[in-house]
């Protein structure tokens, strides 16, 4: 008896746990705040957020379609008190997101937020604020919010505490993204496409030559072999410190966040298509971009007075003099670099300029390599052409950030694949010598080298092709505009074919989500339809803007086995927590579990989660049956499909089990009625 209660115990406890493990409120974000007063009626509040290890939270500055943005509502703003400019924040970490196909800032660890006040009743003594905030790790979100209280009379101190303050907080901000991981990887990247940037340039027709002639200058003008390599990598070292400035004055001009703001903007992206369009024709041959000649003229003059002084302006008349080939690839560097904020231009242009002043230093060492260098020839130009090709797709690229911002729908997938299959077709056929160029000279056969890039230039083009098709191209994942801004989101001739619903028509209050799913987003009206069909009921609780959301409807629910179940088995009711619509009045209330205003439809979703399942992340997947009972362990993020369709299949299993239990039951009774 004792041991069979044990057993029993021990099963309830391992049962509880699981339960435990999938249901848990997350609060990975804890703020408090601080006043300072820095003038007579002048005060700054500022906002600290310290963030959970593994944690980010997401910046106020985010593109249109991807995560939420941090947003902070200061109570009664412009009666008692008005806002001085916008609510600043300390330095975020960009990256590019392969889910929502943009960059997107965010922070890790901590953030500081600060908003200046201007106090016009001097009765002011509290203001109310509010934050609206998401918080992801890589296998869930939250969405929440919390109230901010600053209390302006007890908490104020002197403007120069406020800015040691400040400067501590920044300096304290900064070292923690520098020694952040992610971070650290982001810059390794900008590196290493720098560095790989800088031998592309070094093999156009304004650098090349200059390797021999500016090393034989060296070795023979020097007393001795130790001299002219000294020189040699004093040249090269130049070089890296001239372009590493330029990196630090676009930093220091421009600003660690400034540009990163630019990224997202329209008229930006405009600009900067139309310069990367001029860039490659130059580099086609239609025309040249040259510096004022007198620049070089001047920097001649002063590279003739000899010693490190002349070597470092031999440096600067190089930069100068080939800036025809290397300012195209430079002011892309730079303004790509520039967009991932804090130090990236100067890492970029380090990587950059390294790989241009790497050469001189060695052959220096070496002289004996500089006969193993290939002959200036027309291959130089070979090279500058195709990279005039490689500019020019990347130009549309800028050209479709604009278009999705604006929701124009006028560069959307198929067109965009459509001039990239052009651009690199008529690449392909460059290389393989059926197209000439104005500076091309005459050529009865083609280089080994040059089929070979024309095959890889081939082989890409035949592999953007599927795409129009509705093929995710991952290969190139980012850079074309996403899979549902198309005028076809199945592909061009698309049928809809394969696994279909058994569902005729639409049902009240549904629409079709990802894969053509037939989803409720409204859970009474979801629930009656599954009573009504018998089917149980998977809620999906989702959001917007939840990256785990879409990577499971991308990877997990587009698998056949998955896609069958969700189409014909289950009714789906997907509840959006990040939904920002108003309810009516009527239907806002106060939440008995967390004492929060539900204001709006993604709250009322929200506290739904957390009262009945004591759970506040998403994706978040529950079955349940008709009474609203659980059918089976609910559960989170989990990437692989099989794991997910066994969770599915479970869950069904249990549901058609309690129909088969109570039709039993009812023969029973019915058994029962006739006996007597």
């Amino acid at each position: 008896m004792l041991d069979n209660l044990f057993k029993k115990g021990f099963f309830f406890l391992i049962l509880l746990t699981g339960f435990l493990a999938q249901a848990q409120i997350h609060n990975p974000v804890q703020w408090d705040t601080e006043v300072k007063k820095i003038a007579e009626d002048e005060y700054q509040l500022v906002i600290n957020a310290n963030i959970e290890d593994k944690w980010h939270l997401y910046s106020q500055e985010l593109p249109e379609g991807g995560a939420l943005p941090t947003v902070f509502i200061y109570e009664k703003a412009g009666e008692k008190y008005e806002l001085v400019g916008n609510t600043k924040e300390s330095d975020a970490i960009t990256e590019f997101d392969k889910v929502f196909e943009m960059d997107l800032s965010y922070f890790a660890y901590n953030a500081t937020f600060t908003q200046n006040i201007k106090v016009m009743d001097t009765s002011l003594a509290r203001i109310n604020a509010k934050v609206e905030y998401q918080a992801c790790d890589d296998k869930a979100c939250i969405f929440d919010s919390k109230d901010l209280d600053f209390i302006l009379k007890e908490n104020a101190i002197t403007s120069e505490t406020a800015d040691n303050s400040i400067e501590d907080a920044v300096e304290e901000d900064e070292a923690i993204v520098l020694n952040n991981p992610e971070e650290k990887r982001s810059f390794w990247g900008i590196f290493i496409v720098a560095f790989l940037s800088g031998f592309a340039a070094l093999l156009t027709p304004c650098v090349f030559p200059m390797i021999p002639m500016t090393v034989s200058f060296f070795t023979k003008q020097s007393k001795s072999r130790a001299a002219g390599i000294r020189n040699a990598i004093f040249y090269g070292i130049s070089i890296i410190v001239i372009y590493v400035l330029l990196g630090s004055l676009v930093t220091l001009i421009f600003g660690a966040d400034s540009l990163n703001a630019l990224s997202t903007n329209v008229w930006f992206n405009l600009a900067f298509f139309i310069l990367l369009v001029i860039f490659a024709f130059s580099f086609m041959g239609a025309f040249e971009i040259v510096l004022p000649s007198s620049w070089g003229t001047k920097i001649d003059s002063k590279a003739d007075k000899g010693g490190l002084i002349g070597i470092f302006f031999m440096a600067l008349a190089l930069a100068i003099v080939s800036f025809s080939c290397t300012g195209p690839i430079v002011g892309t560097l730079l303004v790509e670099a520039a967009s991932k904020g804090g130090i990236a231009p100067i890492v970029g242009m380090l990587g950059f300029s390294l790989a241009i002043a790497l050469p001189f230093g060695l052959f220096a060492a070496f002289p004996g390599w500089l006969n193993t260098l290939p002959k200036s020839g027309g291959w130089l130009n070979t090279v500058k052409v195709t990279l005039g090709f490689l500019e020019l797709a990347l130009a549309f690229k800028f050209l479709s950030n604009a278009d999705l911002v604006l929701q124009l729908h006028i560069l959307e997938r198929e067109i965009f694949l459509a001039i990239w299959i052009a651009i690199f077709g008529m690449l392909a056929l460059y290389l393989f010598g059926k197209i000439r160029l104005p500076h091309d000279s005459k050529q009865e056969h083609i280089s080994v080298g040059r089929l070979i890039t024309g095959l890889v230039a081939l082989i890409f083009t035949i592999y953007l092709i599927p795409g129009l098709w509705g093929a995710p191209l991952k290969l190139i994942s980012g850079f074309p505009p996403p899979l549902q801004y198309s005028e076809s989101p199945d592909g061009i001739g698309a049928s809809n074919a394969g696994i279909t619903s058994n569902k005729q028509g639409l049902p009240e209050g549904a629409e079709y989500g990802p894969h053509d799913i037939v989803s409720f987003h409204d859970y009474e009206d979801g629930l009656a339809y599954a009573k009504e069909n018998d089917l149980p009921v998977l809620i999906d609780f989702t959001g917007h803007a939840c990256v785990n959301c879409r990577k499971m409807e991308e990877r997990v629910w587009s698998e056949p086995q998955v896609l069958d179940i969700l189409k014909n088995d289950v009714v789906l009711i997907s509840l959006y927590v990040d939904d920002k619509r108003k309810l009516p009045e009527s239907e806002q209330y106060v939440s008995e579990t967390t004492g929060k205003e539900i204001e709006s439809i993604g709250n009322k979703w929200s506290d739904f989660q957390i009262s009945r399942y004591k759970a506040n992340a998403q994706p978040y997947y529950v079955l349940i049956n008709h009474e609203e009972e659980s059918l089976i362990s609910p559960s989170s993020y989990e990437p692989d499909a099989d794991e997910y369709y066994k969770w599915l299949k479970k869950g069904i299993s249990n549901f058609t089990k309690d129909d088969s239990d109570e039709i039993e039951s009812l023969s029973a009774d019915s058994d029962s009625i006739f006996s007597n």
